[in-house]
């Protein structure tokens, strides 16, 4: 089944919404953290490869949570 866009108007040439420069140094900064801390717990602290992964990845995991919890309620308030 096939819906053509002739019978949707509303979705012709919709506008992107634009990410401000600031999400993108958000994003980038919290990128270099997570790796940060996964080279100085595999390094420094000598705790495993694999562990340091999962410690990393756990942290990336809830900062998208607490991203996904404030987008909800920003949004919410409009």
């Amino acid at each position: 089944m096939t819906v053509d866009r002739e019978v949707i108007p509303q979705h012709d040439d919709a506008p992107a919404d634009e990410v401000s420069t600031a999400t993108v140094v958000a994003y980038t900064l919290a990128a270099v953290v997570l790796v940060g801390w996964f080279l100085f717990g595999w390094l420094v602290l000598q705790q495993g490869f694999v562990d340091s992964i999962g410690e990393s990845a756990g942290a990336g995991f809830a900062l998208l949570l607490i991203v996904s919890v404030v987008g909800t309620v920003r949004r919410s308030r409009r």
